[in-house]
């Protein structure tokens, strides 16, 4: 790594699994502070411990960001503890797939609540004190988005999911605009196929019909997201890593 994050801190959300809890990890291993967010107080508290028997730094913040006041308060939390707000990684995220003739409503309305509104809110409140970081002695703050490669190749099944994503993009790149001037990147990272819980929150007979796409399929794994988040926030302050699209080997997506 060409810095070390010592000094900084970060948010995760979505951290009690999967690309969360290993880029908490990740991130803790370089330095910085860090701030576990999600639902799952028990899974966070054990992360913290973790983190803290290897060293480092780490803060459970139970809060569901699809509520706008406890995305608020996981900020301002974070910044009360720490001093400061380096980092916000919007990993949290929810995939639920189906022919969208015959989808739940419900499925949709979770998937634009966390994919989408969860994402802007938890930015929307730390703005402020990513853009106070950046004047500061790094000279640079950062928003990592994590959205998939099925906000870029939607495929049938995935319609309503490859909307959140490719708004992700769209706002991502928007956002990035408004505030590269004043030294806060903001980085999209769309991996392909990841090993993650992500799958279990699909339906069983979405599962079912789907399987033999993924019979033989390389997944990566959360721990390549993790390390190229921390690649990404470790970069110079003079380096921009808009946009990383992440595919496993032999990969048909």
């Amino acid at each position: 790594m060409s810095s070390s994050l010592t000094g900084t801190s970060a948010l995760v959300t979505g951290a009690s699994g999967g690309i969360g809890a290993a880029t908490a990890l990740s991130l803790a291993g370089q330095g910085a502070s860090v701030a576990l967010v999600a639902r799952r107080k028990d899974r966070l508290d054990a992360l913290v411990e973790r983190i803290q028997a290897e060293g480092g730094t780490a803060l459970a913040v139970e809060a569901d960001i699809t509520d706008r006041l406890q995305a608020t308060a996981a900020v301002e939390q974070t910044v009360a503890a720490f001093g400061r707000l380096d980092t916000l990684v919007n990993n949290a995220g929810i995939m639920l797939l189906g022919p969208a003739e015959s989808a739940p409503v419900e499925e949709w309305d979770r998937m634009l609540a966390i994919n989408v509104q969860g994402l802007l809110y938890t930015t929307h409140a730390a703005l402020p004190h990513l853009l106070s970081a950046a004047e500061g002695d790094r000279g640079t703050a950062d928003i990592i988005n994590i959205s998939s490669l099925a906000g870029r190749v939607p495929i049938a099944g995935s319609a309503v999911y490859s909307l959140t994503k490719s708004g992700v993009g769209s706002f991502t790149e928007a956002l990035r605009q408004e505030v590269t001037g004043r030294h806060v990147r903001v980085s999209l990272i769309e991996p392909g196929p990841v090993a993650t819980e992500l799958f279990t929150h699909i339906r069983p007979e979405i599962l079912e019909a789907g399987k033999d796409a993924f019979a033989d399929a390389v997944l990566l794994h959360a721990e390549d997201i993790a390390e190229t988040v921390t690649f990404v926030v470790t970069r110079p302050a003079r380096v921009v890593m808009s946009e990383l699209l992440i595919r496993p080997d032999a990969s048909q997506w």
